[in-house]
């Protein structure tokens, strides 16, 4: 525990050392990223709060399994990952930068699940060109948005928020962020409320 902010100060440096290097990979990719420009940072009304049992939810994995919320119940923390739409710059770095943080989730016993409304292919060919991501990658696309929408997450133009929600062992919702859309989240803030978990 001593050199718990030893490591998170190694990760903010490595971060925003990487935070170029990450947008330059995103760029390695050509033209297949699409940019849709400065988008409305917000775009939706929350229906879950801090202390309500998370919604279940049952969705497809880009890994072929599918992946049930309560399935972690009692025994990990999850961390949603909900971001707008594959092959765009923010989200393109969002995902590959939680690998930097992998051992930290793991410490701290809370697993990740990033969730688009993207449909599986989309998905698939998306993350193989990402490279290897350690957490599973689901498809929100049937019934279109059902779960975003569920968290109160789901944009008018029927792409998820760029929102993080922390459920504990529990099923309960511990933490909830939904940041400017445009904006990849501060890696330290998160690991900062995992760490908070038992």
């Amino acid at each position: 525990m001593r050199d718990l902010p030893k490591t998170i100060a190694i990760i903010s440096i490595l971060i925003y050392c990487l935070a170029g290097t990450a947008f330059a990979q995103s760029s390695a990719y050509g033209n297949k990223i699409y940019d849709p420009g400065k988008l409305k940072p917000v775009d939706s009304e929350l229906k879950v709060k801090v202390g309500d049992p998370a919604p279940d939810f049952t969705l497809p994995a880009v890994s072929g399994q599918t992946i049930m919320l309560t399935s972690f119940k009692n025994k990990k923390n999850v961390l949603l990952s909900f971001v707008p739409a594959a092959w765009t710059p923010v989200c393109s770095d969002q995902w590959p930068g939680y690998n930097i943080a992998q051992k930290l989730f793991e410490k701290y016993g809370t697993t990740l699940l990033g969730i688009t409304v993207d449909n599986i292919p989309s998905l698939y060919a998306w993350t193989q060109e990402m490279g290897d991501l350690w957490f599973e990658v689901l498809s929100d696309f049937w019934p279109h948005g059902a779960v975003s929408s569920r968290y109160g997450v789901l944009r008018s133009n029927g792409t998820a928020e760029r929102a993080l929600i922390l459920i504990d062992k529990n099923g309960i919702i511990q933490w909830i962020h939904v940041g400017d859309i445009n904006i990849r989240p501060d890696l330290e803030m998160i690991i900062n409320e995992i760490r908070k978990l038992k």
